[in-house]
């Protein structure tokens, strides 16, 4: 059967998508790897909560639980997400991991685990939790202890005893960190000092402040510098306490450890890269829609080289708040909004983009 759409990917973006494609009144599924319409959050490490209040954490036409003081959960994020996919209905197909994209004459077909998919469009919906990335830091290859990434994170308690450095100043990493600390001796090391941004100013969280001011419906800057951290005060505290304790940037491995920024070797049992991730798009291999890293050529999540093929849940895809559980519906919406006119045959929804990102 020939649908409207597939959207690939069955998280917070997939399902944003869904609610979309649903309200258009077009025909389409929802691939899902997993067995839940949950995303990569089951795989979050399990203290996680999340950095907006759930005022600001809803999905369109279903709102989180919970308002301006209370930071969800990890677990409650997945129940949410599985109640959403059962309020609306949505057709996902569980199991069903993508393996390939490529062009027809009549659009798309899509190659799974679980057979073929036909579709006149596509919406690239698989976030980047399964791309982590992990730079090659001079000496990488050499050292004999664990390295792990914090995809790989659940838990502090296997870690009992161990000498951890945490690569990656970002909140995820702060928040892994400051837990680790309490079982483990820590440091966190970054290229640049960390920098904290008030969780709550003025009594509001800072959330409220940006969408208020539209700050977070707009693109960053280019050149950033670092990533900001969202604390109430705690996360400071525990670093001017040295629990854990900040460094510059180590200059590299060797067998057993690390050679410091002042020249000093330690022993290391661990390092932990809270290094982010890359867009998981491989199964887009086969169309000339990525650079030769893996990001893909776009305008505000509409594909710049492929039409008939779009993206939803890019950091940054066309706002701060993109890839959240709030921007999702906003993308969403906008790039179904092409696909729409491209259904009814308007060209031009593919190709009167401005500027796309380049390779």
């Amino acid at each position: 059967m020939m649908l409207d759409t597939v959207v690939i990917g069955g998280g917070q973006s997939g399902l944003a998508s869904g609610y979309h494609l649903q309200k258009a009144g077009l025909r389409f599924t929802i691939l899902e790897a997993s067995d839940q319409p949950a995303g990569s959050w089951p795989h979050y490490y399990e203290s996680l909560r999340v950095f907006s209040p759930a005022a600001f954490s809803s999905l369109p036409g279903m709102r989180f639980p919970g308002g301006m003081n209370t930071y969800p959960t990890r677990d409650e994020v997945i129940q949410y997400l599985l109640a959403y996919a059962r309020r609306f209905q949505l057709p996902v197909q569980t199991a069903t991991k993508v393996t390939s994209v490529r062009k027809t004459s009549t659009g798309f077909q899509i190659e799974s685990n679980r057979g073929s998919f036909f579709a006149r469009s596509v919406i690239a919906a698989t976030g980047a939790f399964s791309r982590p990335h992990i730079p090659d830091l001079p000496g990488l290859k050499q050292f004999g202890g664990q390295v792990i990434h914090s995809a790989s994170y659940l838990r502090p308690d296997s870690f009992a005893g161990q000498r951890i450095v945490v690569v990656g100043g970002g909140n995820s990493g702060v928040q892994i960190a400051v837990e680790l600390a309490q079982v483990a001796d820590v440091s966190i090391t970054t290229r640049e000092p960390l920098k904290f941004v008030q969780q709550r100013p003025l009594g509001q969280d800072v959330h409220f402040w940006w969408w208020l001011t539209g700050t977070d419906r707009a693109l960053p800057p280019a050149r950033q510098g670092g990533p900001n951290v969202l604390d109430t005060g705690r996360y400071r505290a525990a670093i001017q306490s040295g629990q854990p304790d900040w460094r510059p940037m180590f200059n590299r491995f060797n067998e057993d450890g690390v050679e410091w920024a002042d020249g000093r070797i330690e022993k290391v049992d661990t390092v932990l890269m809270a290094t982010g991730f890359r867009p998981n798009l491989d199964y887009l291999r086969d169309l000339d829609a990525l650079c030769p890293d893996g990001r893909p050529v776009h305008q505000g999540g509409v594909s710049a080289n492929v039409p008939g093929l779009v993206y939803v849940g890019l950091r940054n895809q066309r706002a701060l708040h993109s890839a959240t559980l709030r921007g999702a519906g906003r993308d969403a919406a906008y790039v179904i909004g092409h696909l729409k006119r491209y259904l009814r045959g308007d060209q031009s929804a593919f190709l009167t983009l401005c500027c796309p990102t380049t390779c």
